[in-house]
């Protein structure tokens, strides 16, 4: 497996949040896609019960992590990735990448979650629980769409092969996602069943995260 140096890595995850700052526009493009979508929803169903809350967040968190964590790769001209490719390698380029965009579903999961309770309610019985579940599902998503963007920036059709690819690998992490808020909204589960749930998605994020680390150098060759 390739080595990496967690000062290059720290560099180059720097260098993205510079450029994040300097480009506001594309964050704040995000923001108003998030709030014009919820505010839609507020317009049109007003404040839904609880299951219906709890789709529709989730499936907004999808679209944002669309809309920002593909951005991440499909931004950077081949000239720019030449030299990367001079000054770091594969393994500390991809993990810099996963760590930005963690870094920024975690802000933008926070922001939504605002915006819903303040828009459409906030009826989770459990509202730190729930809270930590949208971070972690922040960081689920987030990896998983940064591999296939990786995977995506080497093809002609980028969001084609993005949405094809993304499909059947984020549906078990979106099914695992709902079944722990529906915790935090009260229903009641089996003795141990949160933890199995929980346990089983930070294995598909360890895996994903493996895979990344894996096959990202042989897109790097090209």
């Amino acid at each position: 497996m390739p080595t990496t140096s967690a000062s290059k890595v720290l560099k180059l995850l720097q260098k993205d949040i510079l450029l994040e700052v300097r480009q506001q526009y594309a964050l704040y493009g995000i923001l108003l896609y998030v709030a014009s979508t919820i505010f839609v929803l507020y317009m049109t169903i007003g404040r839904p019960d609880a299951a219906v809350w709890n789709g529709l967040f989730w499936m907004i968190q999808l679209f944002i992590c669309v809309n920002a964590v593909a951005k991440s790769f499909l931004q950077d001209s081949r000239g720019r990735m030449l030299y990367f490719y001079l000054i770091a390698g594969p393994v500390d380029f991809i993990l810099s990448k996963l760590l930005y965009n963690l870094l920024l579903m975690l802000v933008m999961s926070v922001c939504s979650l605002a915006l819903f309770a303040l828009m459409l309610g906030y009826p989770a019985e459990k509202g730190l629980l729930f809270m930590g579940i949208v971070c972690l599902g922040g960081l689920s998503l987030s990896l998983v769409f940064t591999l296939l963007a990786a995977i995506a920036s080497k093809a002609q059709q980028q969001a084609a092969l993005l949405a094809i690819l993304g499909f059947p690998l984020i549906i078990p992490q979106i099914l695992l996602l709902v079944r722990l808020s529906r915790f935090a909204f009260g229903e009641v589960f089996r003795e141990g069943a949160i933890w199995k749930a929980t346990g089983l998605l930070l294995g598909l994020d360890g895996m994903i995260v493996l895979l990344s680390v894996i096959l990202f150098p042989f897109l790097w060759k090209d």
